[in-house]
């Protein structure tokens, strides 16, 4: 197993890179995951791990210790470069981005689209709950958070390597989905009907926005149905997050 004890290792910067810039994420179309349940999920994908780093006083499972996997151990002081949590299991992997392609996308029925929702917390909770509620994808509109954040990667818990997370223009999504005859379905207050009037649907896209100004008005115009969920306490709102997992378990069919 290969060792790094320097803080100013050339691999070591790459890494830290990856888990404080979206510039170099992008770039390289790399990420990081940190903890063992985020690791497990990332080995279940052949090819997608590219380096597994094991802080020096920790000891693998046995079943993680096999001759196709690239294992680095490092220093504590390495490995405090990379962590993101207050109680870091100190282990980690280096990842790819997961790909997907047009004749997989030209498949997906049920769409979560998200328009320029900023938290990366709840861009997570909403790429876990999509995968749970047995979603094809969830396509990011722009100024969303980036799906591969550290934050975005701990709340998703997993989902990444489940459920394609696909960055895009969605006036593009929405028309592509229009065009296959699936039900677009908008969410806002003007000219909306209360969730549970939509029923249950084979196929679906349905576009949830930003936490202070809601999806774009030039979405919603072209959505087929706008709904909303009411509110029977004194709260103003919900969270959007909570919100799409409301509606994705209301329209998805079994």
């Amino acid at each position: 197993m290969k060792r790094i004890e320097s803080t100013q290792n050339a691999l070591v910067k790459h890494w830290k890179k990856l888990v404080t810039s979206k510039k170099d994420r992008d770039k390289s179309e790399e990420f990081i995951v940190e903890g063992f349940h985020l690791v497990e999920e990332a080995l279940k994908t052949e090819g997608t791990v590219l380096h597994l780093i094991i802080r020096e006083d920790l000891e693998l499972p046995s079943e993680w210790k096999t001759d196709h996997l690239q294992m680095i151990e490092v220093t504590k002081a390495v490995a405090k470069e990379l962590i993101e949590t207050e109680q870091s299991q100190g282990i980690f992997a280096h990842c790819r981005q997961p790909k997907h392609t047009d004749e997989e996308a030209a498949n997906w029925k049920k769409l979560l689209l998200i328009d320029a929702v900023q938290d990366p917390g709840n861009i997570g909770t909403m790429i876990r709950t999509a995968d749970a509620a047995g979603m094809d994808a969830v396509i990011l509109g722009k100024g969303s958070a980036d799906p591969f954040n550290p934050k975005t990667v701990r709340s998703a818990q997993g989902s990444h390597f489940h459920i394609p997370v696909v960055r895009g223009e969605l006036g593009d999504w929405i028309d592509q989905a229009k065009a296959a005859g699936i039900k677009v379905i908008g969410t806002g207050l003007q000219n909306a009907v209360e969730h549970y009037e939509v029923g249950q649907l084979h196929e679906f896209a349905i576009i949830v926005g930003n936490e202070g100004s809601g999806v774009a008005q030039d979405y919603l115009s072209k959505a087929d149905e706008i709904v909303k969920i009411p509110l029977y306490g004194k709260a103003e709102s919900l969270n959007v997050a909570i919100a799409a997992g409301i509606l994705l378990y209301t329209f998805g069919k079994r």
